[in-house]
This record gives structure tokens, C-alpha cells and sequence, in this order.
């Protein structure tokens, strides 16, 4: 019987990923905008601090790559939208916590 893939797996597998300048994990710092899972397959939106982000073309792969190291996980795909553009609002409690613990 197959284990049915959850929301909190996939957010669990975000908070491993992080923007190199920011020590917040993508997830936390408000980067994902959405979350489809349909059986084995999980496909995320998310944005970048910002469009000429240094680690625009390596982070999408990266979290991909996280993702399918989740068990079910089958197949990633990993989509950078730039709308709405991000900003410090965006941040979720959990990262505005993580930051205010580093300053």
C-alpha cells in the first residue's frame, strides 16, 4: 500500500532549504507561494528575495533535488514565479522569530 504523501512532509523538506544570504529557510521566509501535491508528484511555487538573486538558477534545482529525497515523492517540479515579488511581509512568524533571534 502506498503512504499518502502529506502537506507538512514537503514544508518539512523546505525548511532544509535555505537562501544563502538570508538564514531563513525558504519556507519560513515566505518564498513559497504555493503547494500542489497530486499522488507522488509535488510541484511548488515560489519567488526570490529578488529578480537578480545570485542563486536564481541554482536554488530551484536544489530544492527540487529535496524534495524528491522525501519518501513518495516521485517526481519535483519546482516553479520561480516573480508575482506577487516578495517582500519582509511576507515572512511567515516562524522566520520573524529566526531573525529576531540573530539581531
Amino acid at each position: 500500500m502506498a503512504l499518502s504523501l502529506s502537506e507538512e512532509q514537503v514544508i518539512e523538506a523546505l525548511r532544509d532549504c535555505y537562501d544563502p544570504e538570508i538564514p531563513v529557510n525558504v519556507y519560513d521566509l515566505g518564498l513559497v507561494y504555493d503547494i500542489d501535491i497530486d499522488e507522488d508528484k509535488v510541484s511548488v511555487d515560489m519567488t526570490l528575495t529578488a529578480p537578480g538573486c545570485p542563486v536564481a538558477g541554482t536554488l530551484g534545482p536544489e530544492i527540487q533535488m529535496r524534495l524528491l529525497s522525501v519518501e513518495g515523492v516521485n517526481d519535483a517540479e519546482v516553479n520561480i514565479v516573480w508575482d506577487p515579488p516578495w517582500t519582509p511581509d511576507m515572512l511567515r512568524p516562524e522566520g520573524r522569530e529566526l531573525l529576531a533571534g540573530l539581531m
